[in-house]
């Protein structure tokens, strides 16, 4: 067949599967077997044949104001209309700094400069660079070793899955990054089974910092980068003192500490920040997905004024950083934060799931007791369950659990291995909230 006449069948047919890779989906069975969704509002999604599904994961942790948000909308309508794109190297416009200055209001003193670009993974390697090219600025350059966290994520660039610690995100792609080290997780079954916020046990890992530091020596370590609360790896809250440890240790041996906040920045955990949260600052800060409650893709970094200021010392006419993307603070993407944060802040959104918190954890701890579910872990307004495996098929009862949800209890989950994460929209009522963990208990006795 002609490529012409390729063109022409595949026109006739704009609904066929075949052509598209799903990212992170076992592409076969699903499209044998396809989970769509063809519109939204406000908590719900809408299949195809109009059937609503209940969102209990903001999308991908990050619609948190909601879908299809009338003022979200019209503020991207309304760009698309005035500015379609402005170049970001070089030349800049009017609502790319109304956004930074409002993130800066938003986020933990001193952070104090803000970096644009697309996504999580791209905020990730961002942050990277950016504590690496910092020390070089600052006459060390031997500080190249970068620290991540086994279990952590990190996004999908080769800086991401470097310091990340998801074994099936590393594997596949070489020896990733010289020059990287991990601290251990901090989950322990045992210790920490069935608990709502941070766990008592644990804060002791943190002084794995310093074991590297002894091996390596501080002169050689750029940056320390974790998730507050590790996500995609299950939702692994931080153990009491925890991230205060680090923060102590990155200070005393002059190492930079990044926190990646691409899931718990804009309300997940009842703040502005996980930062805020837990009163640790760190040097850089990720963000991304409920900047704009995922209406455009945006992401960005967060940066300490001692690390900006690092690379202000070169004449007036040189790039002071040469890193940044196409798309770095697009118009369409700033509107959209602009009138999300206006939003969020109508609305009250942080400070009502901050409320919420104890009713979503009760609602999720209702599930206490079922046969499949080996452990519960809430904090904010997220919730994970960890399932009973199916014997030599690591991940089935995960993904099993995740399909039937959809198809038969019409509620979205997020699977990861034998794990199933919570993260609804902030807007969720309480009764959707027993509503949706009701639903789940029928997708876990449908998988038993």
């Amino acid at each position: 067949m002609s490529q012409t006449e390729a063109a022409a069948s595949h026109a006739k047919a704009p609904n066929d599967l075949e052509s598209l890779w799903l990212p992170f989906t076992p592409n076969r069975h699903f499209k044998r077997d396809p989970r769509l969704v063809a519109r939204a509002k406000d908590m719900h999604y809408f299949k195809p044949d109009g059937t609503p599904v209940l969102d209990g994961t903001a999308g991908l942790w990050c619609a948190n104001a909601g879908h299809c948000r009338d003022k979200i909308v019209s503020a991207i309508q309304a760009q698309a209309a005035e500015l379609d794109f402005a170049p970001s190297f070089q030349f800049s416009h009017p609502k790319a700094f109304e956004v930074a200055n409002q993130l800066v209001a938003m986020t933990p003193e001193g952070l104090d400069y803000a970096f644009f670009c697309n996504s999580g993974s791209e905020a990730a390697d961002t942050a990277l660079k950016m504590a690496i090219a910092y020390h070089r600025a600052n006459g060390e350059a031997s500080r190249t070793r970068l620290i991540g966290r086994e279990r952590g994520y990190h996004g999908v660039g080769f800086g991401g899955i470097s310091v990340g610690g998801m074994s099936p995100n590393r594997k596949f792609y070489g020896s990733l990054l010289p020059g990287v080290d991990h601290l251990p997780h901090t989950y322990n079954r045992a210790e920490q089974a069935f608990t709502r916020g941070e766990p008592a046990w644990g804060a002791y890992l943190a002084d794995e910092l310093q074991r590297l530091v002894d091996l390596h020596d501080a002169s050689t370590i750029a940056a320390v980068i974790v998730e507050p609360m590790a996500g995609s790896t299950g939702a692994l809250p931080p153990p009491q003192g925890y991230l205060k440890r680090l923060r102590e240790l990155c200070d005393k041996h002059g190492i930079l500490l990044i926190f990646d906040e691409v899931i718990t920045g804009f309300g997940r955990l009842g703040h502005a920040t996980a930062a805020e949260r837990f009163g640790v600052t760190p040097d850089i800060m990720t963000f991304a997905k409920g900047v704009t409650s995922a209406a455009v893709p945006m992401g960005g970094a967060m940066v300490g004024r001692h690390v900006y200021e690092a690379f202000q010392s070169g004449p007036d006419h040189m790039i002071d950083l040469f890193h940044g993307y196409t798309y770095s603070g697009h118009p369409l993407a700033m509107a959209a934060a602009l009138a999300t944060f206006e939003l969020y802040r109508e609305e009250g959104l942080f400070e009502r799931a901050r409320a919420n918190e104890a009713a979503f954890a009760d609602a999720a701890f209702t599930l206490k007791g079922h046969p499949l579910v080996l452990d519960i872990r809430t904090i904010g307004m997220v919730a994970a369950f960890d399932l009973a495996p199916v014997e030599g098929l690591m991940g089935k009862r995960g993904y099993d659990a995740m399909c039937n949800a959809f198809h038969e209890q019409n509620i979205m989950v997020r699977v990861s291995g034998d794990t199933i994460a919570f993260s609804p929209p902030l807007i969720i009522e309480e009764a959707q909230m027993g509503e949706l963990f009701e639903r789940f208990k029928k997708a876990l006795d449908a998988v038993a």
